[in-house]
């Protein structure tokens, strides 16, 4: 059985949703990039120096591809911003941070 206790349409069609938001924002960076908006609105350089690691050409790409799904905008006077759309991506945010946090704790705790 591919999912125990789920009727296989039902699982397929979970594991099919599960994949197109992937699709969207999977990757390194996107995520990240999305929580560190979720914080409110931040000009190119602003993200660069919070995102330790993204090389401008990647965020640049990133934030182009976020921005042709709906799920950002930059504003007139230069900030990237969430939508109304991507603030239902907010709440799955949190609840990410909250697992890496107690999953940091766990695993400085068996050192």
């Amino acid at each position: 059985m591919v999912c125990p206790g789920e009727k296989i349409y039902d699982c397929k069609r979970q594991l099919l949703a599960i994949q197109d938001t992937l699709d969207i924002i999977g990757g390194k960076w996107k995520v990240t990039i999305l929580g560190c908006l979720a914080m409110g609105g931040k000009r190119f350089m602003d993200l660069q120096r919070e995102l330790v690691g993204i090389g401008p050409k990647m965020l640049s790409r990133e934030l182009q591809e976020l921005e042709m799904n709906g799920l950002i905008r930059k504003e007139e006077e230069g900030k990237y911003e969430m939508t109304a759309y991507s603030d239902s991506l907010k709440p799955v945010i949190q609840v990410l941070a909250e697992w890496g946090t107690q999953h940091r704790v766990k695993v400085m705790s068996m050192q």
